[in-house]
């Protein structure tokens, strides 16, 4: 990189990084490898970053695809995205310890589609097919949901048998596209009705608002977080709406020096479920390259908390 283009400023955005869910999931797992010492096994990805994976992989977590994956009688900790009611059976079948670290906020959507199944409305979900959150809530009431992922779905749904209607998002949208949507349907279906709060979560918000924020301050932003993190693509597209240059990384091992001709002043952010640690290495990557001033673009103070799900919270007590 040439002194010519190299950026000179970084500005990180504040909030970034975890978010009350994924510390919750990730301390899950954490404490139950203290608890019983490994393997403790883990349906699908905890969070939806491979750093993370690969570092609990480390300390003797075991990650399968499926409840069936898990050897009878053994712990498994469900992740933070949420599972139907079928993984929850199969697992009481098979006599798996099972610690449910879904994030509360996900586990109110699943409570509001069993609510509006169990009053006969049916359900638009809007949401990102095979996301694991989605399956997790369709799962709830199969009979009932729809998938809707665009605005232009919402011309193509067929006309319902009644008007008694609902819509329930999944909790990692972009705010400004799942406006759109909900107005689509609200356009069409006149009496559908919504959940007392948004289903998208505080973080997701939050993390939106400050990108934005941020975007007006810099010429690129760098999103860290895994491909697969809906909540991280979210960050990338809002950014990009806004005509600025935004890339998403894993880690500062794929920062190309391409993206950072005639960039005086980079960005940072990192999605709910990457930790800060990789945006210190960030950080770092630049400082070798000469960047001296690093300041927060502080938007909004968080102060969430989740308890530990209550089987972490028996061994707890258990150990002691």
């Amino acid at each position: 990189m040439s002194a010519v283009t190299r950026p000179r400023r970084l500005l990180l955005a504040r909030p970034r990084g975890y978010c009350a869910g994924v510390e919750r999931a990730v301390e899950t797992v954490e404490q139950m490898l203290v608890l019983h010492g490994p393997p403790i096994y883990v349906r699908k990805q905890i969070v939806h970053n491979i750093h993370v994976v690969r570092r609990l992989e480390q300390q003797g977590a075991i990650f399968v695809e499926s409840e069936d994956d898990v050897p009878e009688g053994a712990t498994v900790v469900l992740s933070a995205h949420g599972v139907a009611p079928e993984v929850h059976r199969n697992a009481a079948l098979r006599r798996l310890r099972a610690i449910d670290a879904t994030c509360p906020l996900v586990t109110k959507v699943h409570n509001e589609a069993k609510r509006f199944a169990g009053q006969g409305l049916t359900i638009f979900l809007i949401g990102h097919a095979g996301h694991e959150e989605v399956v997790g809530t369709m799962g709830e009431a199969p009979d009932a949901i729809v998938l809707v992922q665009t605005v232009e779905d919402v011309a193509l749904l067929p006309e319902p048998e009644s008007e008694q209607l609902a819509y329930l998002t999944q909790t990692t949208l972009s705010v400004d596209e799942t406006t759109g949507i909900i107005a689509a349907l609200q356009a069409r279906f006149p009496t559908i009705v919504g959940p007392p709060k948004d289903d998208i979560c505080y973080a997701t918000t939050n993390r939106q608002a400050a990108v934005k924020s941020l975007a007006r301050e810099v010429d690129l932003v760098l999103v860290i977080g895994s491909a697969n993190s809906s909540n991280s693509q979210r960050l990338v597209d809002v950014t990009r709406d806004l005509g600025v240059s935004a890339h998403l990384i894993d880690d500062e091992s794929q920062i190309l020096d391409t993206w950072l001709d005639g960039v005086e002043t980079v960005g940072i952010t990192s999605g709910a479920s990457a930790p800060e640690w990789l945006v210190e290495r960030v950080v770092d990557w630049f400082r070798e390259r000469g960047v001296e001033e690093v300041a927060e673009h502080h938007l909004i103070e968080e102060n969430v908390h989740f308890a530990l799900p209550r089987g972490v919270r028996e061994a707890q007590g258990t150990a002691t």
